[in-house]
């Protein structure tokens, strides 16, 4: 597929596109139309799919299979239109034939919405309020009782029930005479103050002994504002007797021989753990300071665009689980303009930082640089087992190049500002940025898709999103006349 375009205006929030598509090759076109419309027609002594083309034409004209062609063949060449012109679009166009449809070349303009590229000023000199980064002596000891609970042994307690007990139950809930599902059991071990069961059951377990009989109403897990009856009867009441920390316990649950070996690596792995995790919500405060830092109202389109984003990538978690999202919706009794609408506040969001972290990156000049773009590149490349040129050409056809640099210069911009940004704890401490540990984020797949935001290409558009009240006829003055 040939095409011959390009960019007649260009204004800040828009550009218009003019294309040409040959005769010859669009006649081409109007071949492969005469053969879809031979398959659904009759005539007599010709089987449907085997009408030649001249006779096709002869009945029903020559405009029926330009008008099919053009039907057809339109969003591919308007998306290789996108692709040649190296264009932004965040939504669907609007086309204007601008050539008489009756016979030759065939062109048309198309006028795309393109994302915005806002100012941006104050990015270098944030001040992010961030967790302190430091292990304290509390989250210390808490990892450290978890591993001794590992190895702890069950004591008899002739005492009433206290939070970190473990109490031996029988359980069951009722409604209406009738046995809850999943709420009766029979010799069940329960941790008081683990909230595993029903926040209810924790509060009357509190202080109740060996023999006690509990009835109490319970919220309904599923049902809101249903109650439903719990009785328990309490069994035996057991405390945890925890391990030593000695050498015998470093041993039991370490490859460590000694104490002191263990406790010197937890809390080792505990501070790297912490650092890293800081890290990654101080990434998180830094990129919705840059989308606050975005001043511009959001087209519509770009908002529309991030929904639909979220949307899919529901429907891709429903089809894991083996459920799809209209079965899902009538399931639920949900329905998706209000699910998109839940969206719309954290899409709005995302959208700000996209466009804050692209303008960093020109401002900052991070999206001319080519030598993260070459590493990426090659380590795709070699993951893919094809060579860093043939990636290249592979990801310019598809139409995602564009979004591959985009998704580069936005992950170069987020470091830059992170390298500058001052740090600070809850108690006003700067906190040294350069311990913050992010591991170095995979290489995304990009052949499906690869940005924040979804763009608008050949293969996202239906033939209604081009055609639909959108093309007009120069010789048609109203401009509402489909083809």
């Amino acid at each position: 597929m040939s095409v011959d375009s390009k960019i007649t205006t260009q204004d800040d929030d828009k550009v218009k596109l003019s294309v040409v598509i040959e005769d010859e090759e669009f006649d081409r076109e109007v071949g492969e139309a005469l053969k879809r419309i031979s398959k659904n027609i009759k005539l007599p002594g010709f089987r449907p799919g085997k009408i030649p083309r001249k006779v096709i034409e002869a009945r029903l004209g020559p405009a029926a299979g330009r008008q099919d062609a053009l039907e057809h063949s339109l969003p591919a060449y308007y998306g290789r239109a996108l692709i040649e012109n190296e264009v932004d679009a965040i939504g669907p166009p609007e086309i204007e034939i601008t050539s008489d449809m009756s016979h030759g070349s065939v062109t048309f303009d198309a006028t795309v919405p393109i994302r915005p590229k806002p100012s941006i000023s104050g990015h270098g000199s944030l001040e992010v309020e961030v967790p302190s980064p430091e292990v304290t002596e509390e989250e210390f000891q808490t990892q450290l009782d978890s591993m001794r609970k590992h190895l702890a042994t069950l004591e008899e307690a002739e005492k009433p029930a206290e939070e970190g007990d473990l109490v031996t139950i029988d359980i069951e809930g009722t409604q209406d005479g009738e046995a809850v599902p999943g709420l009766s059991a029979t010799d069940y071990l329960y941790e008081v103050g683990s909230g595993t069961v029903l926040p209810e059951v924790d509060e009357y377990l509190t202080g109740s002994s060996e023999g006690d009989h509990l009835e109490f109403e319970a919220k309904h897990p599923t049902e809101e504002e249903s109650l439903f009856s719990v009785a328990i009867k309490v069994g035996q009441v057991q405390i945890r007797i925890l391990p030593e920390v000695d050498n015998e316990f470093a041993s039991q649950v370490s490859e460590f021989e000694t104490a002191d070996e263990l406790l010197v690596d937890l809390r080792r792995r505990m501070n790297e753990t912490k650092c890293e995790q800081v890290g990654m919500i101080a990434r998180d405060l830094i990129a919705k300071e840059i989308g606050d830092l975005v001043e511009i109202e959001l087209p519509e389109e770009l908002i529309e665009s991030e929904i639909d984003r979220r949307i899919r990538d529901l429907e891709m978690r429903l089809n894991s689980q083996g459920l799809e999202l209209d079965k899902y919706l009538e399931a639920t009794g949900g329905e998706i303009e209000a699910i998109r609408e839940d969206f719309r506040e954290t899409a709005e969001v995302s959208a700000r930082i996209d466009l804050g972290l692209r303008a960093v990156a020109h401002v900052e000049y991070l999206d001319e640089e080519e030598e993260a773009f070459e590493n990426y590149l090659g380590k795709m490349a070699t993951q893919m087992q094809m060579k860093a040129e043939e990636l290249h050409d592979a990801l310019k056809q598809s139409g995602r190049l564009i979004d591959v640099r985009a998704d580069i210069a936005k992950e170069a911009a987020l470091q830059w500002i992170f390298d500058r940004v001052k740090l600070l704890d809850e108690d006003g401490n700067q906190v040294d940025s350069a311990i913050l540990e992010v591991k170095e984020p995979d290489i995304p797949d990009m052949t499906p898709k690869i940005s924040e935001n979804d763009y608008v290409r050949a293969d996202d558009l239906s033939e209604d999103d081009l055609m639909d009240d959108q093309i007009s006829d120069p010789e048609n003055n109203d401009g509402d006349d489909e083809l």
